[in-house]
């Protein structure tokens, strides 16, 4: 019984003292469940640009205890040096030192490298002992997808994110049951020192793909306009949208923040989530209640009162001193006068202010548009019914001049585009189609709101107005000469209730409406908030941006040409490229040629009756390690070019090329990266 006691106390403190990292409880070789995240489905514009999709990464991971002892030093050298020339960040030597020292620590799930590309990995695979797999070599790797915008920031609020840890926006949280898949399960043994190894996993399913209705050329354009006039007028930020009339399909959404470094960036959703007071948009929904009421006529004449007037404490003013004269109901409208509708409005609905915010609630102003996509305000129209002690003698005409009413600007796009279309109100959508492997799952329609708003009447009535805005009125800067836009001009103050009018310093300047006019396909709004530089009205800021995206869209859209114009643009278009290329094609079209002879790589230039083709000195430029202009070419003769050369290409877009990172005639070397941009 002594020496059995002995023995006991001897192992106890035997293992006491030399085996209690392996009785630690935080070491115990236990198992746990893991979920695996399936790859998301891929996110297309409507052309099947991809906006968004899962790129894989892998974490490779070594069990040094698995090789036997002669596969290993067999070929743990030639190993070392595969990784070295695939990586570059290690010597060989710094590998097998790194290889020997795990397999000395008989390590279960040595870390060998994160962030491996998928032609990486393959590469792994067929290096010496790795290609053994993992039950004779130990090679572990561990999928893990990142999600990637090709196009970078372009509708990055719109396409948006899913995060665990944070609430989804945008069509990755909308349409995440579609877009997530179905996880998968991974189990996995704890091995000491808290490392978790994967023992066997259940493949997870991947995600079905978002077909949306966005126009990546019109996206781009509407962005890069946009930008330009935030930094024109160093405003705070500014959004706009683009909208098909007839079916609600967005074509393009665009939210820019000017940052501190005076650059635009996609941070906050304003077209879907800015409530805001929308100023002298808002009169078109005045002027349609008092047509539709009969207590309006286009010819009902006002006094603008020198372009100042009293409601009992408060001071009404029109944008130009001295304001208008006595002016039609058209005109007042067209020149934006708030002293002209403001008195309109009160003259007829002072004594029954409900009636005028009634017929604004009949033509749904009053609620949500209802999309697929979270965060949108709801508008804020009050009634003097609900609020009486927030409801006074003076909220009325302002009210009919787009204040003291709160409103999105894809709530007040939606409104005008009803206009366009008839009356009929459409709700904006975003996404067209469901894919599942490439096959349709499922489509979306578009919807309607509110099959009138108001009668056909006043549409028409409303619609002459509009278009007044551009011939006559406050917009005439973006008059076009090819083609009708009707629209309204918005210029407002921002938290106006709650400041003086010395402190008023701040305006919010706006433009929606509708192109062509007298065909109406497209709507689109541009607000610009806070601009300091340059003007503050809205036909001086917002209006500009709307013509550039205008002029783009119906220069790019044949269908809204008639055949006689398209029969009159017989010399067509085309890239700069290579000139027996070029030729064929040309003869092919029986288009009339001129070119210079003995030319590789020509320029085109259309004319009235023929292509001059000239020539572009590429190939010296290049034997001479000098960049060369690339801007106008397609992209498989730039590539094929500046690849030939050794220069590493990327690129982004689709058309031409409009941008290269390397400006012509800069030294240029082999090796050395270059992006080209396409519009």
């Amino acid at each position: 019984m002594f020496v059995l006691a002995i023995g006991i106390v001897s192992q106890v403190a035997y293992t006491q003292a030399f085996e209690s990292h392996i009785w630690n409880p935080e070491n115990y070789n236990i198992t746990r469940l893991v979920e695996v995240d399936a790859s998301r489905g891929n996110i297309y514009s409507d052309d099947y640009s991809l906006l968004a999709t899962s790129i894989p990464e892998y974490e490779i991971r070594w069990d040094a205890s698995v090789p036997t002892d002669a596969l290993f030093h067999d070929h743990v050298f030639e190993l070392s040096i595969g990784l070295a020339d695939l990586f570059g960040d290690k010597s060989a030597f710094e590998y097998e030192q790194f290889f020997h020292l795990e397999r000395n620590k008989k390590s279960r799930y040595a870390l060998v490298k994160r962030k491996v590309n998928y032609n990486q990995l393959k590469v792994m695979k067929s290096l010496p002992l790795f290609k053994e797999g993992r039950y004779k070599g130990g090679f572990i790797y561990h999928q893990k997808n990142k999600r990637q915008k090709p196009f970078k920031e372009l509708a990055e609020r719109t396409i948006g994110y899913d995060r665990k840890e944070s609430k989804s926006v945008g069509l990755e949280g909308a349409y995440n049951m579609y877009l997530k898949g179905k996880s998968g399960e991974r189990l996995e043994q704890k091995l000491s020192g808290g490392v978790w190894m994967p023992i066997r996993e259940s493949d997870p399913f991947p995600g079905k793909d978002l077909v949306t209705t966005i126009d990546i050329r019109f996206q781009d354009v509407a962005e890069k306009a946009l930008a330009e006039r935030i930094l024109h007028h160093d405003a705070e930020h500014g959004c706009v949208a683009l909208m098909e009339v007839k079916t609600g399909a967005v074509k393009a959404i665009v939210n820019l923040k000017k940052t501190k470094d005076g650059e635009c960036i996609e941070s906050y959703n304003y077209v879907i989530a800015e409530s805001t007071e929308p100023g002298s948009t808002f009169k078109l929904a005045s002027v349609i209640v008092g047509l539709e009421d009969g207590f309006l006529d286009v010819y009902d004449t006002v006094d603008t009162e020198g372009g100042v007037y009293r409601f009992y404490d408060r001071i009404m003013r029109d944008s130009r001193k001295g304001g208008y004269g006595r002016v039609s109901l058209q005109s007042a409208f067209e020149k934006s006068s708030n002293v002209g509708i403001s008195k309109l409005i009160n003259q007829h609905y002072k004594e029954k202010p409900e009636q005028f915010v009634n017929r604004l609630y009949s033509m749904g102003l009053n609620e949500p548009l209802g999309i697929s996509i979270s965060g949108e305000s709801n508008p804020n129209i009050r009634h003097p019914h609900q609020v009486k002690d927030n409801w006074s003698g003076t909220t009325l005409p302002w009210m009919s001049i787009g204040y003291e009413v709160e409103i999105t600007p894809l709530q007040t796009l939606s409104f005008y585009a009803a206009i366009a279309n008839g009356g009929m109100r459409m709700r904006p959508y975003f996404v067209q189609a469901v894919l599942n492997e490439g096959l349709l799952d499922k489509s979306f329609s578009p919807q309607v709101i509110s099959p009138s708003i108001c009668s056909k009447t006043t549409i028409s009535i409303v619609q002459s107005m509009l278009e007044g805005v551009v011939a006559e009125g406050t917009a005439q800067n973006i008059k076009s000469r090819v083609y009708k836009i009707a629209g309204k001009t918005g210029t407002n103050w921002i938290d106006y209730a709650n400041k003086t009018e010395e402190d008023r310093t701040k305006y919010q300047a706006s433009f929606v409406g509708y192109f062509p006019a007298d065909k109406p396909k497209y709507a689109c709004i541009v607000v610009v908030n806070d601009p300091k530089e340059n003007g503050s009205y809205g036909g001086d800021v917002a209006a500009p941006v709307f013509k550039t995206i205008a002029d783009y869209v119906y220069a790019t859209d044949l269908l809204l040409h008639d055949e006689k114009q398209l029969a009159d643009q017989s010399i067509p278009l085309s890239k700069d490229g290579f000139q027996s290329d070029l030729q064929l094609v040309f003869e092919e079209l029986e288009v009339p040629i001129d070119s210079q002879e003995d030319v590789e790589w020509a320029l085109t230039y259309a004319k009235a009756d023929q292509v001059e083709l000239k020539a572009r000195q590429i190939a010296d430029d290049l034997q001479r390690n000098i960049m060369p202009n690339v801007v106008g070419m397609g992209l498989q003769d730039a590539v094929f070019l500046l690849e030939n050369y050794g220069l590493n290409v990327k690129f982004s877009g689709k058309g031409s090329i409009k941008r290269q990172s390397i400006p012509k005639g800069k030294s240029i070397r082999k090796g050395q990266n270059i992006t080209l941009q396409l519009i």
